[in-house]
């Protein structure tokens, strides 16, 4: 596999991510392939162009610009997908939601509810640590507008499906948005797992009981982390924290 001046491998088409997500044997190989990839030539564009631009107040910042891998150990019980990262956030730092504002709603609740050694979520080489958690994103690069295509979406399923299958004690999986609920149902049914009829509709405390590949499996919806959320009270701390709770309350009955 090529790799490019920094050193990561490249993939440069979908049937690219297909290969290179299958053949990726555990977390850190994933990691760095999926930091590699350059499937999707609008992403591609969109995230180097922001990186090479820049926000005045982060101008003094060497922006990552690449797609931005998971963050969690392998052991996790409990998977948080969010939809994709922020132009200025993660694909500034390099860190799944980290840098933004919605970063510091998730990171502040997982360590409200002992998931996180902090609340705070700036840099990655700021100390964080996450316990029994892997934080994930649908579409691994910033898209234009917050908003991928589902051609996009497709693209990068395959990065979030081996991602999943990594973690052999996932029991739980809170999906952040409506974006994240849609692309999770066919990453579960690539893997071979029984779903419901009608698939059921997205909504903020939706729990759905699966039969996984490794044992029981829930789906928690939760509205995201969005400025267009929390700033309007359509999503508050105590419900995010209920949501989290409930996480670890089945992933400690396995």
């Amino acid at each position: 596999m090529a790799r490019d001046a920094d050193g990561y491998p490249v993939t440069r088409s979908p049937a690219g991510v297909v290969r290179a997500a299958a053949g990726s044997r555990e977390l850190a190989v994933l990691d760095e392939r999926i930091s590699g990839c350059r499937a999707c030539p609008r992403l591609v564009t969109w995230r180097e162009e922001v990186a090479r631009v820049k926000r005045a107040s982060f101008r003094a910042e060497e922006y990552w610009g690449r797609p931005v891998p998971g963050l969690g150990p392998a052991d996790a019980r409990i998977g948080v997908v969010g939809l994709a990262p922020a132009a200025h956030g993660g694909n500034r730092t390099g860190r799944v939601f980290t840098g933004d504002r919605s970063g510091d709603w998730i990171f502040a609740a997982l360590w409200r509810a002992g998931l996180a050694n902090q609340p705070t979520s700036v840099a990655r080489d700021d100390g964080l640590e996450l316990t029994d958690v892997r934080v994930c994103a649908a579409v691994r690069c910033a898209p234009p507008a917050n908003a991928p295509t589902p051609e996009e979406r497709d693209t990068c399923s395959p990065w979030l499906a081996r991602e999943l299958a990594l973690l052999p004690r996932l029991r739980v999986v809170v999906v952040l948005g409506g974006f994240g609920w849609t692309a999770l149902w066919p990453v579960l049914a690539g893997a071979g797992v029984p779903l419901p009829r009608p698939r059921p509709a997205f909504g903020h405390g939706v729990e759905v009981s699966l039969a996984g590949p490794s044992g029981p499996l829930t789906l928690l919806g939760s509205y995201h982390v969005s400025q267009q959320n929390t700033f309007t009270g359509r999503l508050t701390e105590p419900m995010l924290d209920a949501v989290l709770s409930r996480a670890k309350e089945l992933a400690a009955a396995d």
